[in-house]
């Protein structure tokens, strides 16, 4: 049977994780790693059957909490959170969702992380055209209570090609295009957190619908995918 709750003990372990991170103790606390990650795995495998219900998802994919410390400053070698995203299908429909599981620091998201150059200029070149579509999904009230302000990095003016004194200047300098939601301690903790997950991940729906249209078309509003 699949798990459905993430319980106290993975907060846990979590938080004695950050204060011993080390291989040794990693060592001697293996087993209990392992108990603890296929029960979370379990979570993630339930989340994504009912992301299915409403979604077209490709794959999923649960970060290892083995970090890559090769390029960085932080040696510590061990992750003290679990991740894990889901990517919806193909060409066709574009975004994907991703949640993160830390005490204190537990956040879904949702969009575009790294949209590659040509889909960027795209995006860009969409709102340069007309954003009233996606100011109007951003604005529904029932969509900024879920998800509040779009988020991610951006340029600090325009880029190349682009008027800086656009009046969507704002979202054009936009390097990507997220939303993100936080969760307390305690509402992870509850019974009915995949249930609030996948509620917040039905609600970015209709932007994920818009931002599929427009990667998948031209700006005359013709397919690419023909």
């Amino acid at each position: 049977m699949q798990q459905e709750v993430i319980t106290k003990d993975v907060f846990q372990f979590l938080e004695n994780l950050k204060k011993n991170n080390s291989r040794e103790w990693f060592t001697e606390h293996k087993s209990e790693f392992k108990e603890l990650e296929t029960g979370v795995k379990s979570f993630y495998t339930s989340l994504m059957d009912k992301l299915k219900v409403h979604d077209d998802i490709e794959k999923s994919k649960m970060f290892r909490i083995y970090r890559d410390v090769r390029f960085s400053k932080d040696k510590t070698p061990y992750k003290t959170h679990f991740a894990g995203s889901f990517s919806r299908a193909g060409l066709r429909l574009r975004g994907g969702y991703y949640l993160r599981i830390k005490p204190n620091e537990t956040f879904i998201a949702a969009g575009f992380w790294g949209p590659n150059k040509e889909d960027l200029f795209r995006i860009r070149k969409e709102f340069e055209t007309d954003a009233s579509e996606i100011r109007s999904i951003m604005n529904k009230k029932n969509f900024k209570e879920v998800w509040g302000e779009m988020q991610g990095d951006e340029l600090k003016t325009s880029p190349s090609g682009f008027n800086k004194d656009h009046p969507n200047i704002d979202l054009i300098r936009r390097k990507q295009f997220i939303f993100v939601k936080n969760f307390s301690d305690k509402e992870v903790l509850d019974p009915d957190f995949m249930t609030n997950v996948d509620h917040a991940f039905r609600a970015i729906r209709p932007y994920f619908d818009l931002m599929s249209d427009i990667l998948t078309t031209n700006l005359n509003g013709e397919s690419l995918l023909d």
